[in-house]
């Protein structure tokens, strides 16, 4: 057995991993070329080891506490159609079991409050420690009853704080966890302490803090436990790692890149506030320096158009400069359902997290960069290297030194 316990549970990311998993299960829907790269025959140790049969549900929620998934998962199809009805009904049975439990939102900015009423565990006048019991004893539950597991983190994105000195150790953080200092805090931290406390991986498919925090990490060597992070990468920037490298292989010189995002849904929503998308706006950015090794001049905007819902489309224009010194130019428009690209990526997350702890690997799993758009420690972020690395892990163990894996940036 194995689960996903996903922060975030009752989203549109969370409820459609769900509801693909519970289809899947069930006969309902297809698994391969669904986006899923570990059930491709060249990750076959992990598809043998984590089956999706035997991958069970749960997660946290600050919204909606009275439904299940199957109730969430539906209103939530209602909106946005994105997936056909027949998978949604085939899950039912398995999602009507699965009930979020009542999470934190703290300092997740103005962003997740204008997402409505939320239930959390903060409004029950809990301290930071009794806050961090509870998630820990909801982790401790579901493993208890699942045994392998992992934490993904698929909750809005929270704006990030000012990291103190009080951030950069185990001790000095346990210490504000200790004396109640909630200003000192953002829930995904507390999500990814609780995570690493309880020795379950943790994957931060967000850009919020996670466990990219110094203290954490120490924590994560400390419990000798795997993680990885930052922000699911899925459309607009798997678009600028794959396509960014071409013109560095064809010795053709980017001059700016500008790229103008519109989604809707309550994504749109969390990053319709400045606070909330500024983090998300640096890990698109940084995207492309990490590709080609020099930074061009650049533009990223993201906007709320609730007419998308769901669906979300990112226009891109690129200058650069080739033979003779000639300017050219390359447009595209990117049109994807994001939780149709995020979900398959969340699962194939969660198992090389379980992977890498089934073979005894601990701290930040580099080899997994592939899979996001800001990878912990700066690696580089040329699609075609990272797949490549991301392989060898998968088929040969094979493990390369840090220093060899991040992007040289040349300004």
């Amino acid at each position: 057995m194995a689960g996903i316990w996903l922060i975030g549970a009752y989203g549109v990311v969370s409820t459609t991993t769900m509801t693909g998993l519970a289809a899947i299960k069930a006969g309902a829907a297809p698994r391969v070329h669904a986006g899923i790269v570990t059930e491709d025959p060249e990750c076959d140790f992990i598809r043998s080891k984590f089956p999706l049969e035997k991958i069970a549900l749960g997660g946290h929620e600050v919204r909606f506490l009275d439904r299940n998934a199957f109730q969430a998962s539906e209103k939530i199809w209602e909106e946005n159609v994105h997936f056909k009805r027949s998978f949604l009904d085939a899950g039912k049975n398995e999602l009507s079991k699965i009930k979020a439990k009542k999470g934190t939102a703290i300092n997740c900015g103005p962003g997740v409050d204008a997402l409505g009423d939320l239930e959390t565990l903060e409004s029950e006048g809990l301290t930071l420690s009794e806050i961090v019991g509870r998630i820990m004893k909801d982790y401790e539950s579901f493993k208890n009853k699942n045994g392998e597991v992992c934490v993904i983190n698929a909750a809005s994105t929270e704006p990030h704080i000012q990291l103190t000195e009080e951030h950069q150790s185990l001790d000095t953080f346990e210490g504000l966890i200790d004396e109640n200092k909630t200003e000192k805090v953002t829930a995904s931290m507390l999500y990814a302490y609780a995570s690493l406390k309880q020795k379950i991986p943790y994957g931060n498919f967000t850009p919020s803090h996670g466990a990219t925090v110094p203290a954490i990490r120490e924590l994560a060597v400390k419990q000798q436990i795997p993680y990885m992070g930052d922000d699911g990468k899925t459309g607009e920037t798997l678009m600028k790692t794959t396509l960014a490298p071409m013109f560095k292989m064809r010795s053709l010189k980017i001059l700016g890149w500008a790229g103008f995002n519109i989604l809707g849904d309550d994504d749109g929503v969390t990053l319709s506030k400045d606070a909330n998308k500024e983090s998300k706006i640096e890990s698109k950015d940084k995207a492309i320096s990490s590709s080609i090794g020099y930074s061009p001049f650049s533009i990223t905007e993201i906007k709320y158009f609730p007419p998308l819902v769901d669906h979300k489309v990112a226009w891109d224009y690129i200058s650069y400069r080739g033979f003779l010194g000639t300017k050219m130019a390359l447009q595209f428009t990117w049109h994807g359902i994001d939780s149709i690209l995020a979900a398959p990526v969340a699962i194939d997350i969660a198992r090389s997290l379980m992977f890498a702890k089934s073979r005894g690997e601990f701290g930040a799993i580099h080899e997994l960069a592939f899979f996001f758009k800001h990878p912990i420690d700066d690696i580089i972020g040329n699609t075609f290297l990272q797949y490549e690395l991301y392989m060898n892990w998968i088929k040969e163990g094979k493990k390369v030194p840090l220093e060899k894996m991040q992007a040289k940036i040349v300004k």
